[in-house]
């Protein structure tokens, strides 16, 4: 008996079925979308993670502003370190100094903060840079407080604690603007 031979295969081009690719990549899990509205290029880009979403579109002049920051944080821990009766008597126009002991502990943690503004300088991960800005609001914040709390106990005023208090609340907004714009989700295009 004589066995049927069968049928020629036909081979399929399925560069150019369309059904047949969006088959192959709805299995694969490519070219959907995820959670946050991405679409993966391919496996290996969900498996690893996309990295285009974790760059921060940067608001215009906010390494600037962080630069400036951090420059001031490094002057006012250097001048605390060395110069704490300068600092003290720059603000509250006093010369008498109980101790140098507390202006050079707040020197230490301004230095301390300092280089965590540095190093904020050369990241581009969105969390950082938000948490940086925060930090720095809250510093500024305290720090407005804590002199106006001590300006109104002493029952006087100076035009080096006023300067003081109108550039923290000029620094507050600030910051705050930029951790606002740093943290706004990119627009759709």
């Amino acid at each position: 008996m004589a066995a049927k031979q069968p049928p020629p295969l036909m081979k399929k081009h399925s560069q150019t079925d369309l059904v047949s690719r969006l088959k192959t990549r709805k299995i694969l899990g490519v070219g959907g979308e995820d959670d946050d509205g991405e679409v993966h290029r391919s496996k290996i880009s969900q498996v690893l993670g996309n990295e285009i979403k974790f760059a921060v579109r940067e608001p215009l002049g906010l390494r600037v502003w962080q630069f400036v920051s951090a420059i001031i944080f490094s002057g006012v821990a250097i001048m605390a370190l060395a110069f704490p009766e300068q600092l003290y008597d720059t603000v509250f126009e006093e010369e008498s100094v109980n101790s140098k002991t507390p202006i050079r502990l707040y020197g230490g943690a301004l230095l301390s903060i300092s280089l965590i503004m540095w190093n904020a300088l050369y990241t581009a991960e969105k969390v950082i840079i938000r948490w940086t800005l925060l930090t720095e609001a809250c510093y500024f914040g305290v720090q407005f407080l804590v002199t106006t709390i001590t300006l109104v106990e002493s029952g006087r005023t100076s035009t080096g604690a006023t300067l003081l208090l109108t550039s923290r609340v000029l620094f507050v907004f600030t910051s705050l603007y930029y951790y606002y714009q740093v943290g706004r989700r990119p627009k759709k295009i």
